[in-house]
């Protein structure tokens, strides 16, 4: 971050942590420009990283604040982050209410995911307001350091995401249970079942990192066997309608406020 101090309320959280940690680890930013606030007051960082329980103190001291709270915290926040950079990873609050709430003069939200413990999250970003060359490496930077990411056009999308691959292992986890539930009620032993399922959504994971998916379904479904007769049954019943209904109902929920 050049020169630049960074700051994170809410930093020993489980999103907050993970972020400082990559952001550290690779040398995104140096220890003694990484600022951290928490109501306790106890760090799980080394000695060089400042730890602050007064968040204005904190953003005092910090040119870019990432804000890492749960929505029904904002209110109580009371900070203001006049002349900052503040960098939302608030669910559900549009940068509108961000700014007023905080005084930030440049709001950026963005919606990592759980897979940041991994780095591997997928974190799409917006901003409010047109960023300086600067401040856009910087934001863009910042989150490739636990994962991948990518601006969006508009503040919409960003609620939409949300729903996608702001749920990060979720839709994975929820196929994992149906495929171990489905397989018991057939007669499959619980613990060979999970094996299965295991090797489905672990396994099929790994593989999609490498292969094509639409190839992936043309391919399986050209040899009209087992596969091909299950994905056709799904298709027959409006899998792609359901999943649709399923994202929209989350997105719904992040547009409206959480």
């Amino acid at each position: 971050m050049n020169h630049k101090t960074l700051g994170i309320i809410g930093g020993t959280g489980w999103l907050g942590r993970a972020i400082a940690e990559a952001l550290l680890d690779s040398g995104f930013i140096a220890a003694q420009r990484l600022l951290i606030s928490n109501r306790s007051g106890a760090s799980p960082f080394g000695p060089q990283v400042r730890l602050s329980a007064d968040n204005q103190q904190l953003v005092a001291q910090s040119d870019v604040v990432l804000l890492s709270i749960r929505p029904e915290q904002l209110p109580e926040l009371q900070i203001n982050a006049s002349g900052k950079l503040l960098i939302s990873l608030v669910a559900g609050v549009p940068a509108a209410t961000l700014k007023a709430a905080t005084g930030a003069d440049t709001v950026v939200r963005a919606m990592p995911n759980a897979a940041v413990e991994i780095r591997q999250s997928f974190t799409p970003w917006y901003s409010a307001e047109p960023l300086s060359e600067a401040d856009h490496s910087l934001v863009q930077r910042l989150f490739d350091c636990v994962g991948a990411a990518d601006q969006v056009p508009t503040e919409d999308c960003i609620d939409y995401l949300g729903a996608v691959s702001g749920t990060g292992p979720a839709y994975p986890a929820m196929l994992f249970e149906a495929l171990v539930s489905q397989a018991v009620a057939a007669g499959i032993p619980e613990h060979i079942a999970r094996k299965a399922a295991h090797g489905v959504v672990v396994g099929g994971g790994q593989m999609l990192a490498h292969q094509d998916p639409r190839r992936m379904i043309e391919a399986l479904m050209g040899y009209r066997g087992v596969t091909a007769a299950a994905l056709q049954s799904m298709a027959d019943q409006g899998f792609e309608t359901i999943l649709g209904r399923a994202l929209q109902a989350g997105a719904e929920v992040a547009r409206r406020g959480m």
